[in-house]
């Protein structure tokens, strides 16, 4: 009688672990965007802060949640995009980033393989007083690409599939 209870045991235990292990396995197939990045810097996404180093990162589902998972040597993180558009302006996939108070913060991620440009909440940007911003304006001479001097993009790369 102990013979059988073990054995339903045991049986039960295997079964346990063979559903886990095709579930994890299943889960990995389903990815449908990953790849990876170098942050030469400090770097806040969403709700996260990034230290300078290489990460991996991949998105499950291209649902309405999209949901990236990070993973790097000082961390890892999840950071839920505050919303996606169909307007991608690079056809290369890349991180856009953008100084606020001297602190570099994710602002958007384009995804041309998935036609997506993912947004993130930023903190608001401390506005300069008067006469500070009167200082500071640049001449209308100026091409549009050098008037954003608080903005950076990080290429991502592919990290197969």
């Amino acid at each position: 009688m102990m013979w059988a209870r073990l054995v339903k045991s045991v049986t039960k235990v295997g079964i346990a672990a063979l559903v886990l292990g095709a579930l994890t396995t299943s889960g990995k197939a389903q990815t449908v965007y990953q790849g990876k990045f170098r942050l030469p810097f400090e770097t806040h996404w969403g709700g996260a802060t990034l230290a300078a180093g290489d990460y991996t990162f991949t998105m499950a589902s291209a649902s309405s949640s999209y949901t990236l998972y990070i993973h790097g040597q000082a961390g890892d993180a999840i950071i839920l995009a505050a919303a996606a558009d169909e307007n991608v302006v690079s056809s290369r996939p890349q991180l856009n980033l953008v100084d606020i108070s001297d602190v570099e913060n994710v602002n958007t991620v384009e995804a041309p393989q998935l036609g997506l440009t993912f947004s993130y909440s930023t903190p608001k940007q401390i506005r300069a007083g008067r006469k500070e911003a009167r200082q500071n304006t640049m001449p209308q001479t100026t091409p549009a690409s050098q008037m954003d001097e608080n903005a950076a993009s990080i290429q991502v790369y592919s990290a197969g599939r």
